[in-house]
């Protein structure tokens, strides 16, 4: 497993903002209750396919999960790979349970805390897809230690890749988008960019479904949204060329 340095802003004891907005329904509640125990990540030990979803399957991990739209989306498409999805807050966790219940989604285990903590205990090279779409931008530089999008937390992306797996990465917010890239240009040993020109990163790509928060992203705020995929490369994940 990866291991990074107690203090670290990149990495564990990292979250940062609300975790919890307006009060839930009754039987947004009971499933938060209910469901969320039998589904939940256990909270301690390696994470892997066999120990979640009792067979060696593909794994999928989304970081921040928002409503849950896109991880039931490709849950639901991809019956026999197994989605993790991490997700701090509270009301987001309760409306995908909702569509868990409502499509009977049986490959879907869900944490209600910080993506990073559970991501570290997945081993080296055990995911086939990681995701991160519309991160909190935090567009001051001062916060610029709080985005997902930083050397420490791609390097345990890379490191929790398997060799050609996917990392998508999907944003509406220019500074971000400016800082993301250049935080991977100093991981092009571990990932390469997939891409044939601009048309691959101005269009959502086939199976990503656009999320509540995209469609408010362009039509509530006049948004452009840009959508990146990265392959992992083969060898191990060397450390960023900063």
């Amino acid at each position: 497993m990866s291991a990074y340095k107690e203090g670290d802003p990149t990495t564990l004891n990292r979250l940062y903002g609300r975790s919890i907005g307006k009060p839930l329904r009754a039987h947004q509640q009971d499933l938060v209750d209910n469901l969320l125990p039998q589904i939940a990540v256990p909270e301690e030990g390696p994470v892997d396919a066999e120990r979640l979803f009792g067979e060696d399957c593909p794994l999928h991990f989304e970081i921040g999960f928002g409503g849950g739209e896109h991880l039931t989306y490709r849950a639901d498409l991809l019956p026999n790979h197994g989605f993790i999805g991490a997700e701090p807050y509270i009301n987001g966790v309760a409306s995908c349970l909702t569509q868990i219940e409502e499509q009977r989604l049986a490959n879907i285990r869900l944490h209600d805390g910080d993506a990073l903590e559970v991501l570290n205990r997945v081993p080296d090279g055990g995911l086939t897809m990681l995701y991160l779409l519309h991160p909190d931008p935090w567009p001051k530089n001062k916060h610029a230690k709080r985005r997902m999008m930083n050397d420490g937390p791609v390097k345990m992306f890379a490191d929790k890749l398997k060799p050609g797996g996917e990392f998508r990465f999907g944003t509406d917010h220019p500074v971000y988008l400016r800082h993301a890239l250049m935080v991977m240009r100093r991981h092009t040993d571990a990932f390469e960019l997939v891409a044939e020109g601009p048309e691959s990163w101005q269009n959502r790509p086939s199976g990503w479904p656009q999320t509540r928060y995209e469609h408010k992203a362009r039509t509530v705020f006049g948004h452009e949204v840009w959508y990146f995929r990265f392959r992992r490369k083969a060898g191990p994940s060397p450390q960023a060329n900063v």
